[in-house]
C-alpha cells in the first residue's frame, strides 16, 4: 500500500511504488477518485498506473475495508 498526497510528491512516489515489481493490479481509492477538487489528481494517477505498470488491471476500492476485494476481482 502507498499513501500519497496530492501534491507535488506524489508523481515520484508512485513511479517508485509502481518499479519496485510487475504489478497484477493496482487498487485506487476513493479518497483520489471522488472529491472532483482533485479529479485532475485522479488522472495522474491512472495515467502513471498506465505508463509505469503497464500489464496491472486497475481496480477501484469503495473504502480500505474493501480492498483486497477490489484487487481480487482482477487477478
Amino acid at each position: 500500500m502507498t499513501l500519497i498526497a496530492p501534491d507535488e510528491s506524489a508523481e515520484s512516489m508512485m513511479v517508485a511504488a509502481l518499479s519496485e515489481r510487475d504489478w497484477d493490479v493496482v487498487v485506487i481509492g476513493g479518497g483520489i477518485r471522488k472529491p472532483e477538487p482533485v479529479l485532475t489528481f485522479f488522472e495522474q494517477v491512472v495515467n502513471l498506473v498506465r505508463q509505469h505498470a503497464p500489464g496491472a488491471a486497475i481496480a477501484f476500492n469503495t473504502s480500505i475495508d474493501d480492498s483486497v476485494e477490489a484487487a481480487m476481482r482482477w487477478l
